[in-house]
């Protein structure tokens, strides 16, 4: 096969792709637009061929992968309004706790099972504000829990032949070359359903288990705004000695804490812990107000340190977990509560009157831990000071209570960058039925993915689950033209014979090896495809030749078939497959961090896939 001046650039825009990429001193999304351009200037340079035809440059934006990623990012941001999102996270965090170890692998997990039966980058995109919602709560960096997410939702589409685009592809792939295979030769099979089933497991749990060993090195630690939380708080600590810590307590029945009101308890803690939350026997009070009794048995919020909570509790019987929360975990996590500053200004009619008076809890669901006047840190008997214009309170409120608080001109709230959104929860209904809608569509008939996952966005835009503008915000951009951009370089590769001939180069440097060999070996160029083209069109190209070469050689044509269609996945070296492109903005990932943690998990993923290959066929 003759290398052509068109194949002779094609290769130079692929480095010079992949040289951008590895060097990071340009934004991916901005080195993809770029190389579309310089494709679409082939045609006006004197003597460079056209790569790609001009009418066909911008297709990619049109395409049904981008029209599908856009879609799925509004559904799962109409799913995260709703607070539907919020539950499942604090179902996750219930499952798996609040650490790496355990937080990665039942995320994972679930993002697995759930992308062998959706695209996996509609689990990814629907598991994204989950991730946001995690993180949040346990102050883990999204880093170190979206990479691992991402690359599940990537190995759990090899569990079923549904699960990923070119195992959908492969039986049709099989039948058009049953047509073309010569006399004698008996026809291959098509997979059923859960055919790679064990295959797909093996994989995931591969995924799963190498996050989980070698996270801890590999992972980067990129603070995100979901963390930036953790710099209030050192400011409070430093500021006014407050740490800022939750603890949740169970009051015993025997108690002497039982039967008094939350001042007087207050007032037996030397006010050093503060009861934000209580729940008696049901009844859930956000900041109670100070007559409210402590039932036997209830359930208590405390803010404080751990050495007050540890005092505490020896000294008046209750049983605590220091961050740790379960029964609170929803109401004040810190996208719903936390800690905030606010001033007394001058005129403010709460001048001259002290917090028993106001009634802070009860008037404006406020907590209040601490006044700073002056030079001096005022944290007991706090409800007896009398309040002076310039004094700073910090209290500890749901955030729509002190959003409400914000538009009150007898305080200035100094605190700015805390959660405003509110949630939706009587559209839950419209999510649903138009998430379900999206997926029955996906599932049970032929309708493009994309007009199927577009039916289920704009329904939650017409039902006012998400307005418009909502919805616009909701699409990660960078997302968008990364993967747009980079599909003319596809089309080019494919078009110029390229692909063909890098495939024949590999087979002709293979010469006369064992069956294992060429198996892996396509592995391998299947791998290097789908990395600087779409995991379709790398499918489409390679599967004709596996089957020839299987032929020649001996073997089963239809396995090696099978492992282009598998090895298309082992996309998690550079930032080109959708899953990884969606997750590098919110992830703050560079490309040296792919690389670096997609290179191992390249080279395990071929591993277990030869092995699993011959073993179940």
């Amino acid at each position: 096969m003759t290398l052509t001046p068109e194949m002779i650039w094609v290769l130079g825009f692929l480095a010079l792709t992949i040289f951008l990429f590895v060097a990071d001193f340009i934004r991916v999304d901005v080195v993809a637009v770029l190389i579309m351009v310089l494709l679409g200037l082939t045609s006006v340079v004197p003597g460079v061929p056209n790569l790609v035809p001009v009418e066909h440059l911008f297709d990619g934006f049109a395409s049904n992968a981008v029209i599908s990623i856009i879609a799925v990012m509004i559904i799962g941001a109409g799913l995260d309004k709703t607070g539907i999102m919020s539950k499942v996270a604090s179902f996750i965090l219930k499952v798996g706790g609040h650490t790496e170890k355990r937080v990665i692998p039942t995320v994972s997990g679930t993002v697995g099972f759930i992308s062998s039966f959706m695209q996996n980058i509609g689990a990814a995109a629907l598991f994204l504000p989950v991730i946001s919602r995690i993180s949040t709560r346990t102050g883990l960096p999204m880093s170190r829990l979206l990479m691992p997410m991402g690359f599940a939702a990537i190995l759990g589409g090899t569990i079923t032949m549904i699960g990923s685009s070119p195992l959908i592809l492969l039986n049709d792939l099989i039948l058009t070359s049953n047509r073309a295979l010569p006399e004698g030769v008996e026809p291959m099979k098509t997979f059923d359903l859960f055919a790679v089933t064990p295959i797909g497991l093996a994989l995931l749990a591969t995924g799963i288990i190498y996050f989980i060993l070698a996270g801890r090195m590999i992972l980067p630690v990129v603070e995100s705004k979901a963390n930036e939380g953790v710099g209030t708080l050192e400011h409070l600590r430093a500021t006014y000695g407050i740490e800022g810590e939750i603890h949740e307590a169970t009051l015993d029945k025997e108690s002497p804490l039982a039967g008094k009101t939350t001042e007087e308890v207050e007032q037996l803690f030397d006010h050093r812990l503060a009861i934000i939350a209580l729940d008696n026997g049901g009844d859930l009070q956000i900041a109670p107000a100070r007559d409210v009794v402590l039932a036997p048995g209830c359930l208590l919020a405390l803010s404080g340190s751990r050495e007050a909570m540890n005092a505490a509790a020896t000294a008046f019987g209750f049983q605590g977990r220091e961050n740790d929360l379960s029964h609170f975990a929803e109401s004040l996590n810190p996208g719903q509560a936390g800690i905030s500053e606010m001033v007394i200004p001058p005129g403010s009619q709460l001048i001259g009157r002290s917090l028993r008076d106001i009634r802070m809890r009860k008037s404006y669901g406020l907590s209040v831990l601490a006044i700073h006047r002056g030079e001096e840190v005022i944290k007991e008997n706090l409800r007896d000071h009398v309040l002076l214009a310039g004094d700073t309170l910090v209290q500890h409120s749901r955030w729509e209570d002190l959003a409400r608080l914000e538009k009150n001109r007898n305080v200035a709230v100094v605190t700015a960058d805390f959660p405003r959104e509110e949630t939706r929860p009587h559209k839950i209904p419209f999510a649903l039925s138009f998430f379900f809608l999206a997926l029955g569509l996906i599932l049970f008939t032929d309708i493009r993915l994309s007009v199927a996952l577009m039916t289920g966005a704009i329904g939650m835009i017409i039902t006012g689950v998400l307005t418009v503008d909502q919805a616009y915000r909701s699409v990660g951009w960078q997302s968008v033209f990364l993967l747009a951009s980079l599909i003319p370089l596809g089309l080019a590769v494919e078009m110029t014979g390229t692909a063909a001939w890098i495939a024949y180069q590999t087979m002709e440097l293979l010469g006369d090896v064992p069956i294992w060999v060429l198996q892996a070996a396509l592995a391998i160029l299947a791998t290097f495809f789908t990395l600087v083209m779409s995991n379709v069109g790398a499918t489409v190209l390679l599967v004709p030749l596996a089957v020839n070469i299987a032929l020649l050689a001996g073997a089963n044509p239809a396995v090696f078939a099978l492992t282009v269609a598998l090895a298309t996945s082992n996309s998690f070296l550079i930032p080109t497959h959708q899953v990884n492109a969606l997750i590098m903005g919110p992830g703050g990932y560079r490309v040296k961090d792919f690389i670096r943690a997609g290179g191992i998990m390249t080279l395990l993923f071929l591993i277990v896939l030869m092995v699993m290959l011959n073993l179940v066929f």
